[in-house]
């Protein structure tokens, strides 16, 4: 069978190879999908997140199809991580065997991997089968396709009868029988091979068999080991002797298990490298579903955003949520709504510490992101447009650095993001310019926000400064004439001393929340007078 092109990923060949020279592929690295938390949220061992990303509405409509097909089938997931763990044995038996030289070893991987290999088949063959025609997705309906063609053709047949009778051989084989010719000072002279047998052989009674000296009609009870093997004996003399025997062995396996080398290289080969390409793929689809049922295990929506085009700058999203969050507090986390629009693509997000700020910050990183992946998002509904980079600066701690000090290093980063930032990016930016007093911040952030207003980028900046979020109007008068991105500002809610985690669409009213979160501790000047001792 020819298997020309299959992705569960891609829906033709040339989309792949956009993908694969970077015109099709927005800017979001490894980095940036740990700064988001997304890698903790869904880990891959046989490729990066970072390899996936696109900004082609065709793919990421292709893949909705393609997870929908996986979440909507219990039974396709089911074979999928099934047949995951046998691919990536097949995967690993090729690279311990790359570059090996022709032996009974070498012989016995080829044959374990035809083994695999039919394994695999036979799992996708009997899990696609009973839902052929439940699949609506063009990935699955190609891949149920192929493997029935596969699993009726007569060759296929034919590989699993010779495996049978071949494996048969090789399975049986329990023991070897060894002949040692002696010179008339019993010292060895010659050893061989003399069968190769079906049963093990048995410890018996040295002494009572040497003084019978009765071998003849008890061929398969040992009457004295072969010293290589006792404890106290080097390595070097285990290894000479095993060596010894697998070379032995080899002769004895090689004319007829050789044959199977060619079919390997001419058959199963060709028809295990297009599993073993989607292998990445099967992956990142079983994660990106298991991710899903795991937030619906706590009540947490996901749904697949309507996918605007990247010019419409769009972001909408009802019900939007931050799922590492959900999963991290094991419940059902708060919702808000999101939206970048003409009156607001950059926005100022002030209120309390630890008040959500944060939170809704990498939710909308993440949203974007899992967008770009083909994924649900975290929301109850969404509509999303692609952007060509996502950019983030998120508090580093205490890395100071000698050369600059912490101002220095943020205000480098922050150069390096305008430097790479355009009109069809995103930037997140968590409490940067905060290793600098209020006045010299508040002054830097707002030409950084004028700057990004000017690119025409869309964006969030969440701050403790809220002089900041005060001189929103009088940045988007500078920047007006030259056209861009508004600014607005958002605020996280907090009543009565409680955070909500809402984050309101609103100007802030320039109170600080000490007053009541003091109170909520008891630090209050009235608590402490209250409860003063003397």
């Amino acid at each position: 069978m020819n298997v020309k092109f299959l992705s569960l990923l891609y829906p033709t060949e040339e989309a792949l190879r956009r993908h694969e020279r970077g015109e099709d592929s927005p800017l979001i690295t490894e980095a940036v999908c740990e700064e988001l938390g997304l890698t903790a949220l869904l880990t891959l061992k046989n490729s990066r997140l970072s390899d996936y990303f696109t900004k082609s509405a065709e793919v990421i409509l292709y893949r909705q199809k393609t997870l929908a097909d996986v979440e909507r089938l219990p039974q396709l997931g089911e074979t999928l991580s099934k047949v995951l763990p046998i691919l990536c044995d097949i995967e690993e038996l090729r690279r311990m065997d790359a570059g090996r030289a022709p032996s009974g070893e070498s012989y016995l991987y080829s044959i374990t991997e035809i083994e695999l290999y039919i394994s695999c088949i036979n799992a996708l063959y009997e899990g696609l089968s009973p839902i052929k025609d439940s699949l609506q997705s063009p990935a699955f309906q190609t891949l149920a396709s192929a493997i029935e063609v596969l699993v009726d053709s007569e060759y296929y047949r034919d590989l699993n009868e010779n495996l049978k009778k071949l494996s048969s051989r090789i399975h049986e084989v329990k023991s070897i029988t060894v002949g040692v010719n002696l010179d008339a000072q019993l010292r060895p002279c010659d050893a061989g091979v003399i069968s190769i047998n079906a049963e093990t052989f048995k410890s018996g009674k040295v002494l009572d068999k040497i003084l019978r000296m009765s071998f003849k009609n008890d061929a398969f009870t040992c009457i004295a080991d072969i010293v290589p093997f006792e404890k106290d004996h080097s390595e070097n003399r285990k290894e000479a002797l095993q060596s010894a025997f697998y070379s032995a062995i080899d002769k004895v396996f090689r004319a007829s298990v050789r044959e199977w080398r060619a079919i390997v290289s001419e058959y199963v080969l060709e028809n295990t490298d297009f599993l073993l390409r989607i292998l990445p793929e099967i992956e990142f689809v079983t994660r990106a579903a298991e991710l899903r049922h795991r937030l619906a295990a706590y009540n947490n929506p996901a749904v697949f955003p309507t996918v605007l085009p990247m010019e419409e700058k769009g972001f909408d999203a009802k019900g939007l949520y931050n799922p590492d969050v959900a999963l991290k507090i094991k419940a059902r986390a708060v919702p808000n709504d999101f939206a970048f629009d003409e009156a607001g693509r950059i926005y100022v997000l002030t209120g309390p510490n630890r008040g959500g700020k944060s939170v809704i910050t990498c939710a909308v990183g993440l949203a974007q992101a899992m967008a770009q992946l083909g994924m649900p998002v975290a929301a109850e509904a969404a509509a999303i447009s692609p952007v060509d980079a996502i950019f983030v600066h998120f508090p580093t701690g205490a890395e100071d650095t000698i050369d600059k000090g912490r101002l220095g290093e943020e205000c480098a980063r922050l150069r390096e993001i305008l430097d790479a930032v355009s009109k069809d990016s995103l930037i997140l930016l968590d409490e940067s310019l905060s290793s600098t007093g209020a006045y010299e911040a508040s002054s830097i952030a707002s030409e950084l926000l004028a700057g990004f207003a000017a690119i025409a980028c869309r964006g969030i900046f969440s701050t403790h400064l809220h002089d900041l979020a005060a001189s929103v109007d009088a940045i988007n008068e500078r920047v007006a004439p030259l056209g861009g991105s508004r600014l607005d500002t958002l605020v996280a809610g907090i009543e009565k001393g409680e955070r909500s985690f809402l984050i309101l669409r609103q100007k802030p009213d320039g109170k600080s929340y000490a007053g009541d979160i003091a109170a909520k501790y008891g630090l209050s000047l009235e608590n402490i007078l209250q409860n003063r001792k003397g």
